[in-house]
């Protein structure tokens, strides 16, 4: 189909392109060997909690325990896993071009793709980072700041890693680089360069409910929740201009 016939096509209405692209890219997210693995990394979580709390550790302890392996290693490496695949993967075996070359807006697509993302990856993510604070058995308060820390950080996440697969060829190795190296090493060196950091913000929302000590953790429980809200919609703003600026093949 050429540029001057899909012009004189209508438009698919917003919803029905969203609804479309989520069932295609849902489909095409679902392996057994991707569920598998992340599963079995995600389960890291609720057996060092479960030892946690069978040592009668304190709440920082606890604390520790869940913003290290729970919202600093399983919660972005599924998120990266899954929106960065959303689209990365379409476009790297060339069928996102089926996609493009439907009378469908660029930011359905987008949205589609990562709310695709977001529901596989909620129940690898939510469920056992929330089990892993329980079994700590310390208190109410880390289970209720873990449940809100882990779907914020989800949100920023799957928006940030959508970003990174509608831009980047090699979005598991930039996503890795910005998990491991960038959240995992270059933001301990201080409280600025922490800024610019999804973990800072998750950290900060658990500290607020617990009142544990957690360095890097010093922003509000407001500023915790709205700004991963609101780097995810702009790094999905952004997604779509670039998906409408880059040629598909």
């Amino acid at each position: 189909m050429s540029v001057d016939e899909r012009s004189t096509v209508r438009p698919v209405a917003p919803t029905a392109a969203i609804t479309l692209v989520y069932g295609v890219v849902l489909r095409q997210l679902i392996s057994r060997g991707r569920i598998v693995g992340l599963s079995a990394l995600a389960l890291i979580a609720p057996v060092s909690g479960a030892a946690l709390g069978s040592a009668d550790s304190s709440l920082d302890d606890a604390v520790r325990l869940v913003a290290g392996i729970g919202l600093g290693l399983v919660l972005p490496i599924v998120a990266l896993v899954f929106a960065g695949a959303s689209i990365g993967d379409l476009r790297e075996d060339k069928t996102l071009v089926y996609l493009w070359l439907r009378p469908i807006d660029r930011w359905p697509i987008v949205v589609g793709a990562a709310l695709a993302a977001a529901t596989l990856a909620a129940p690898i993510t939510i469920v056992p980072v929330v089990l892993a604070a329980v079994l700590t058995g310390a208190g109410n308060g880390i289970v209720v700041g873990t449940s809100i820390a882990t779907v914020v950080g989800l949100v920023g996440y799957v928006g940030v890693f959508t970003l990174f697969g509608v831009w980047l060829k090699r979005f598991i190795v930039w996503g890795l680089a910005y998990i491991l190296i960038w959240e995992g090493f270059i933001a301990q060196a201080g409280a600025g360069v922490a800024r610019v950091a999804l973990r800072k913000y998750t950290r900060s929302i658990l500290v607020d409910r617990t009142g544990a000590d957690l360095d890097l953790a010093d922003f509000s429980i407001a500023v915790g929740v709205v700004v991963p809200l609101v780097v995810a919609v702009v790094a999905l703003a952004v997604a779509s201009w670039r998906l409408g600026s880059q040629d598909v093949d």
